[in-house]
């Protein structure tokens, strides 16, 4: 997760410095004194980027234009590798709208490799349409769509600006939380080779067996995913 304040100072946070309790890690950098953490829900203004739960669905859907959208689940409640959980109803991503764009590992220094069209909320979570650039104006655009349609590329992230956290209690946390966004402004979504969350993978590819065949072993061991 990289937080980065109204400022532009950037906080770059590690896998083991999130633990169940140690939100107040966040909260000093962002201003506010540990005193005042009796109010569990704390209103900021950051920028953040983070891998959330989400998983890409088999089906594909022609919009009117004859262009091909990927549907995906952007984002859902589920706990990530962070202690951290996104409040499905808490996204607004009205101003998203007017600029949808799909990054390439949140490399907004280069152009949007497609747009997310059909943006809806429901309790599972965030969904949307990938549709990635032709190849004819973008061939770099083109072929991370191809490779999203070969499974070679599976993940993705969502990027998006913090506007109220919470700190779960105690007997909340005994799950592992220590953080949840519960309102926060969607800037873009990213397609991304490895994401932070267990969860982010092709859904048809979660729990299909496949067999591994090393050549000392012959055979013998089977794994599932």
């Amino acid at each position: 997760m990289i937080v980065r304040n109204m400022g532009g100072e950037f906080l770059p946070i590690k896998n083991e410095e999130l633990t169940m309790n140690n939100g107040y890690m966040l909260l000093e950098f962002l201003g506010i004194k540990k005193d005042a953490i009796g109010v569990q829900k704390v209103s900021v203004d950051v920028e953040l980027i983070a891998s959330v739960p989400f998983q890409m669905k088999s089906e594909e859907l022609t919009m009117k234009n004859g262009q091909e959208g990927v549907a995906w689940v952007l984002s859902t409640f589920d706990l990530d590798r962070f202690g951290e959980r996104v409040d499905p109803f808490g996204w607004d991503f009205s101003r998203f709208l007017c600029n949808p764009v799909v990054e390439w590992a949140h490399r907004g220094d280069i152009p949007a490799i497609g747009k997310i069209e059909g943006l809806a909320v429901d309790e599972t979570g965030l969904h949307g349409f990938v549709v990635f650039n032709d190849k004819a104006f973008d061939p770099f655009g083109w072929s991370i769509g191809e490779r999203v349609r070969a499974g070679v590329i599976r993940a993705g992230s969502v990027g998006f600006r913090v506007l109220e956290i919470e700190i779960p209690s105690k007997e909340d946390s005994r799950d592992g939380t220590s953080l949840i966004f519960r309102k926060q402004e969607l800037l873009e979504f990213s397609i991304c080779n490895v994401p932070a969350n267990p969860f982010a993978l092709v859904k048809q590819m979660k729990n299909e067996e496949r067999t591994i065949v090393p050549s000392f072993w012959g055979g013998v061991i089977r794994i599932k995913n």
